[in-house]
């Protein structure tokens, strides 16, 4: 997302260092190249003019202080307004979801057909129901989460909603296309009390495009159900065309949040930084990839932070201590300390859990600099192929070829690679790799950080791996 922004912002910064001051005349270019990037970007013309008019007024007159050199302070003044651009002066609460009410507490999905609100749906289900809620920067517990779908007029939609919510492991309120959505909603509400819900996510039916019926409709819906949340689904797909679909339900209905979905695709990224500065609602949760799992909770830092090339190691902290099996973790880790011999079953293990952790280009997006950038070498699925690839390779083997990686002789790798579907060099290619990451771990625990550091310089030569002994 925005890597034009990163790139260019990285180029304009080689040419104003050794200034002591952030001037006028220094900070022009610059700040014509971030306008052209937002502008790229598919950002608003009156958000763009807005923020380049904000950095200025920031940036002009600004000391540079300790070892900052004007280019990388002119970064921290862009890092702060990009991040209030995308909802960070409303303070860090403003992206939970209000939920302490009675239950059940009613969230609403509005925005147009094709936006993704029927999976988002499934997803924010999903995630309510495993636990990730916080109020006020706590977590608050499991939730147990009913939804339902007023959608009677797109084919197939409620059955949709229904297979969702199974493979959310969320329960599912029944509906049909003969009942009437006040009706619907009236009924799921009353459901959901009986049932002791904490949380109703009802999803409406949405159309092409603006349409006075279906306005008419979603607030008819939202006085009959009186939602604490309100959220609006946006595509990112959609760049300058968002903003108007955002004032418009904006108008129609108090919004309470922005769901930016499909931001794995090939998004330009102007939805985000615009959506927001025109409801004044903050974006709550982004869509990631088609995956249940692919629900974040948004960060308006931490995506500023992305977008500038800096990373957002926290997220990817947190994903990984949702996912990982760390008592596992240890033992691997206890495991390769003591010098014990690494080999294919722990290789595999290691797979398995980086599996667990979600899309692959998502979590290398999250990565600072050169190495985030290889997500834009892995987009479409390469990275999951690769990985299924590789785990096909090694559950071809027996246990006894993974503990003793050197019986595999010629007759065994063909073995191997017919039951794995790839090409011998496949089988080949693996086996190097592994060596190489064994002759790194005998370094570490011999020589310690200084010899690891080194012996990383040759793992460049990996797929996937291009930029990381840079």
């Amino acid at each position: 997302m925005l890597d034009n922004l990163s790139q260019r912002l990285g180029r304009v910064v080689k040419t104003i260092r050794g200034q002591a001051r952030l001037t006028e005349a220094n900070t022009q270019d610059m700040m014509r190249e971030v306008r052209l990037a937002l502008l790229e970007a598919d950002v608003a013309l009156p958000v763009v003019k807005a923020f380049i008019e904000q950095v200025k007024q920031k940036a002009v007159g600004q000391e540079v202080v300790g070892s900052l050199s004007p280019g990388q302070a002119l970064v921290g003044v862009v890092n702060d307004e990009l991040t209030n651009l995308m909802g960070g002066d409303l303070g860090p609460e403003a992206g939970e979801l209000s939920l302490s009410v009675q239950p059940p507490a009613v969230i609403l999905m509005a925005g147009l057909q094709g936006a993704g609100k029927t999976t988002t749906t499934g997803k924010l289900a999903r995630w309510l129901a495993q636990g990730n809620h916080t109020q006020q920067g706590r977590k608050s517990g499991k939730k147990k989460v009913a939804v339902v779908s007023t959608d009677v007029y797109r084919p197939a939609a409620i059955e949709q909603l229904k297979t969702v919510a199974g493979q959310a492991e969320v329960e599912w309120i029944e509906s049909d296309i003969t009942q009437k959505p006040a009706d619907i909603a009236r009924a799921a509400l009353d459901y959901a009390k009986r049932q002791h819900m904490d949380v109703l996510i009802v999803d409406t039916a949405g159309r092409l495009g603006i349409d006075e019926a279906m306005m008419q409709e979603i607030q008819m819906l939202h006085q009959t159900l009186e939602p604490v949340e309100t959220l609006f689904v946006v595509d990112a797909m959609q760049g300058q065309d968002a903003v108007n679909t955002a004032k418009a339900f904006g108008d129609a209905l108090p919004l309470t949040g922005v769901v930016l979905t499909k931001l794995d695709g090939d998004a330009r990224g102007g939805a985000a930084l615009s959506v927001r500065h025109i409801t004044g609602k903050p974006l709550k949760f982004v869509g990631v990839s088609e995956k249940l799992d692919g629900l974040e909770a948004f960060y308006p830092d931490r995506m500023s932070q992305r977008v500038l090339g800096m990373g957002d190691i926290v997220s990817l902290v947190e994903q990984a201590h949702q996912n990982i099996d760390m008592a596992e973790a240890e033992k691997l880790a206890t495991k390769m300390k003591s010098g014990n011999k690494f080999d294919l079953n722990d290789f595999r293990d290691q797979i398995t859990q980086v599996k667990k952790m979600g899309d692959m280009s998502s979590l290398l997006e999250k990565l600072p600099g050169d190495l985030g950038q290889a997500a834009g070498q892995l987009q479409g699925g390469q990275a999951e192929k690769q990985l299924r690839r590789t785990e096909g390779i090694l559950n071809s083997m027996t246990a006894v070829e993974r503990a003793k990686p050197e019986l595999l002789k010629a007759s065994r790798k063909r073995r191997i690679a017919t039951g794995a579907g790839v090409p011998v060099q496949e089988v080949n290619r693996l086996l190097k790799q592994f060596e190489q990451m064994q002759g790194m771990m005998k370094k570490m625990k011999k020589g310690g950080m200084a010899k690891m550091m080194k012996a990383m310089g040759g793992m460049k030569n990996i797929p996937g791996m291009g930029g990381f002994g840079r």
